[in-house]
């Protein structure tokens, strides 16, 4: 990943953090907690594909499972967005914009119910049953509720800003920079080589032409000579016979 999409994605999963810690997690809603840290773990995701959104969700995730209020075991939230965020990075459509607002919504409701499921069942590998005991009927109804509701004000300003730094206009500026760069380093012996090449076939042209009127004066005098040669035998011939 490049440098401004590592910036741009940590400052959002920290502020997401943050305003989950502090904010959704008090609310005392019944069933499930809106998960923004999910939110924003799919907006940049389906913008940066799925190996980005692999490595967004495990550095998410594991933030999660180290913060202050977290009661489960280290890496359980980390290997649930990292799944999450390479499942939903497989959405990315090849030109990088969805072309409607269904599909992203869609990926939320199927995270959400996703990230939930494996967030039980990993738990219960491990021996954290808590949701289990709470209800998972109504976790997932809570859950996917919260979040679609949550979605259309964080996921569409998350893939706005994720969308300017996956453009990388310092690249196409290097590149283009590069081939001026280029073009003014070794345009003077283009120039040159092409300066020389034009005054070499000028010199041809030119030789072609003086030698053109040279070869044919030679030959031109030959002839003459062989014709004034045979008159001359012919008349000595004559003068012999007579």
């Amino acid at each position: 990943m490049r440098a401004n999409r590592i910036l741009l994605s940590t400052a959002l999963v920290v502020l997401a953090l943050i305003i989950q810690v502090s904010v959704l997690a008090r609310l005392q809603l019944p069933g499930a907690v809106p998960d923004l840290l999910l939110l924003t773990v799919l907006g940049l995701a389906m913008v940066y594909g799925h190996v980005g959104g692999a490595l967004i969700g495990f550095g998410a995730g594991l933030l999660a499972d180290l913060a202050p209020p977290a009661d489960h075991a280290v890496g359980r939230y980390a290997l649930v967005l990292c799944v999450v965020g390479y499942a939903a990075g497989l959405t990315k459509p090849d030109n990088g914009q969805h072309r409607s607002a269904s599909v992203p919504m869609l990926v939320v409701a199927g995270a959400a119910v996703g990230s939930t499921l494996l967030y039980a069942g990993v738990g219960a590998l491990v021996g954290d049953t808590p949701a289990l005991h709470v209800g998972i009927t109504g976790l997932l109804l809570t859950a996917i509720l919260y979040d679609l509701l949550l979605a259309p004000f964080t996921v569409p300003l998350i893939m706005a800003l994720a969308r300017r730094t996956a453009r990388d206009p310092l690249g196409s500026e290097s590149s283009a920079g590069g081939a001026k760069g280029g073009e003014g380093a070794y345009g003077w012996l283009a120039a040159g080589a092409s300066l020389r090449s034009g005054l070499l076939a000028g010199r041809s042209v030119r030789s072609v032409r003086s030698s053109r009127p040279a070869s044919f004066a030679s030959n031109s005098r030959r002839s003459l000579l062989g014709r004034s040669a045979r008159n001359k035998a012919a008349t000595i011939k004559g003068v012999k016979r007579l």
